[in-house]
């Protein structure tokens, strides 16, 4: 393959999946920033491994495990931890500030906040089956699961969600 033709086909890939990965990227790392900067270092990798592609999956399953490995990659490195402590300390000490706040608020009120509260075990699966449409044996590849461990994640996570939606519910009649 052409430098021309990588090119256009990476063009093609990003304009294609890039918001897609975005979203996924999201559902790890919590912060839209910190996922835009995990989908470019995907896209990059892409470009760099494109000649090396074996058409074993799909352009869309290959993007989006790369994407999945960049954000378990960020979310181990010390400069991850070392914002959430960071983070952590400014909430305990009540120095949250009021756009953060603002937007907590509004985030409980909506059904991906709660997707979000999920552990990431339950929420990814949740996510790749739901809003990627991915089936339980391509979720189970991508994440390195066996089907029935994704089968039984989907299947708990729907039943957090629900309780976590109910009581989000209760407390807003209140």
């Amino acid at each position: 393959m052409n430098r021309e033709e990588k090119d256009q086909l990476l063009s093609d890939l990003m304009q294609t999946h890039g918001d897609e990965l975005v979203r996924l990227a999201f559902t790890y790392v919590k912060s839209e920033e910190t996922a835009k900067d995990m989908v470019q270092n995907t896209f990059i990798k892409c470009y760099q491994h494109l000649d090396s592609f074996r058409g074993e999956s799909a352009y869309r399953t290959w993007l989006f495990r790369i994407t999945i490995n960049q954000c378990k990659d960020y979310l181990k490195s010390w400069h991850h931890k070392k914002m959430v402590a960071a983070e952590k300390v400014k909430e305990i000490s009540g120095i949250a500030s009021a756009e953060k706040t603002a937007i907590r608020y509004e985030q409980q009120r909506e059904v991906n906040t709660a997707l979000m509260a999920l552990p990431a075990s339950y929420r990814i699966v949740l996510d790749l089956y739901y809003y990627r449409d991915f089936k339980v044996e391509e979720i189970a590849e991508l994440t390195g699961e066996k089907p029935n461990t994704v089968k039984t994640r989907l299947r708990r996570g729907r039943e957090k969600l629900k309780v976590m939606l109910e009581e989000a519910e209760r407390i807003e009649r209140a």
